[in-house]
């Protein structure tokens, strides 16, 4: 499976093409705007959540609530672009029109693609930059992330995200299944699992908002029910955990990726990394613990599967950083634009939908994916050789 997106920030739409989604799979559009509204929750968040209220059209690829397994087209309209045609209309304009057009962008904020994208694609107005790179676009991707949620829930594979870290504030090891995780996650205004940080992490965030600062964090994603052996050893871009932590780093904002305990491991030997290897009739091949997260040698090994994502604090600020303007060269302050004061909770939905595309892909690559229901019958079988292995 692939997919590609397309729009600006405050264009008129974001669109997103799919390709190679098995056909016969059932997908309604309220399960991808269920996906849509999650991402837009979370304390911190700006004002541009008060103005969007993103849905799902599709045109194209889906029939009567199944896939028909061409390409599958889904549009997300902007409801801002009302207010914006003018300055991001794609007719053209001549000399004069353009040196009145409003909100010309000339000073790069620190920390966003704006100097460097101007550089590379030889824009004057980085308007032309920030508007892509802008994590507008990343609604696009939940959006993809929301088939592939549809698929992975009808393979037996579930998945789950939550918040770590907010600004140092560090939650507590909650021991939890799949479904308290999903409610506490989803009940919590920080999508913290841990009730206790929850205040303090709030507190955090507020703090930052009132010095005109941002602060980042730390989110994990949870995926339970991966056969084993999904990914391969063989070559260095087919290893899953390979992908997954390109899909991560990915996301706006993103700085590091670990699995498992992650980092943790330089620090201790080796007889407390690695996970001992126990068999039963029943479960088939696990492990005694699941230091690395589920993924070992670039392939799945039936464990839980556990990646966490670092997201830096916005660069966007309300009290901006010392910038160059790129027509006069002299220093000057940072343009502010709406921004939000922490969107570590949102990301954590955005990481959430990003490892759910790379597990439903992988499944797909490794199995005959033209038809869903043969999809399914291979996985249930590969699932019984397993554990008779």
């Amino acid at each position: 499976m692939r997919y590609l997106t397309a729009g600006e920030s405050h264009g008129p739409q974001l669109t997103v093409i799919i390709e190679g989604v098995p056909a016969g799979m059932p997908i309604e559009a309220s399960q991808i705007n269920d996906e849509l509204a999650r991402r837009q929750k979370g304390y911190g968040r700006g004002r541009r959540m008060q103005i969007e209220k993103d849905t799902v059209e599709i045109a194209g690829g889906i029939r009567h609530g199944k896939t028909l397994g061409s390409p599958i087209a889904l549009v997300i309209k902007n409801d801002d672009w009302k207010h914006w045609t003018n300055i991001m209309g794609p007719e053209a304009i001549d000399e004069e029109a353009e040196a009145e057009v409003k909100r010309k962008i000339t000073r790069p904020r620190p920390g966003h693609a704006d100097l460097n994208g101007a550089i590379k694609y030889g824009h004057r107005d980085m308007r032309n930059v920030l508007e892509r790179s802008s994590a507008r676009e990343t609604a696009a991707r939940v959006a993809a992330g929301a088939v592939a949620k549809v698929l992975l829930e009808h393979a037996g594979v579930d998945i789950v995200a939550y918040v770590t870290e907010i600004g140092g504030v560090k939650a507590e090891y909650q021991e939890l299944s799949m479904n308290d995780m999903k409610q506490r996650s989803e009940a919590s205004p920080v999508r913290c699992l841990d009730s206790n940080s929850e205040e303090k992490m709030k507190q955090a965030i507020d703090s930052a908002k009132e010095n005109g600062d941002s602060i980042g964090g730390v989110v994990e994603v949870t995926a339970v029910g991966m056969p084993p052996g999904i990914g391969s050893y063989v070559q260095y871009d087919r290893k899953l955990d390979a992908k997954i932590a390109g899909a991560i780093i990915s996301i706006n904002a993103f700085k590091g990726v670990e699995f498992g305990i992650g980092f943790k491991a330089a620090e201790i030997p080796g007889s407390q990394v690695h996970d001992e290897i126990i068999w039963s009739e029943t479960a088939g091949y696990t492990r005694k613990t699941n230091r690395l997260g589920g993924l070992e040698g670039g392939m799945t090994n039936g464990m839980p599967l556990v990646v966490r994502g670092v997201m830096k604090p916005i660069p966007t600020l309300y009290k901006p950083l010392q910038s160059v303007d790129i027509e006069t060269k002299e220093p000057f302050t940072a343009s502010i634009e709406r921004s939000d004061s922490c969107a570590v909770p949102a990301a954590a939905v955005v990481a959430e939908s990003v490892v759910a595309w790379e597990l439903a892909s992988a499944l797909v690559d490794q199995f005959n994916s033209d038809r869903f229901d043969v999809l399914l019958e291979e996985i249930k079988d590969f699932r019984e050789r397993a554990r008779l292995f």
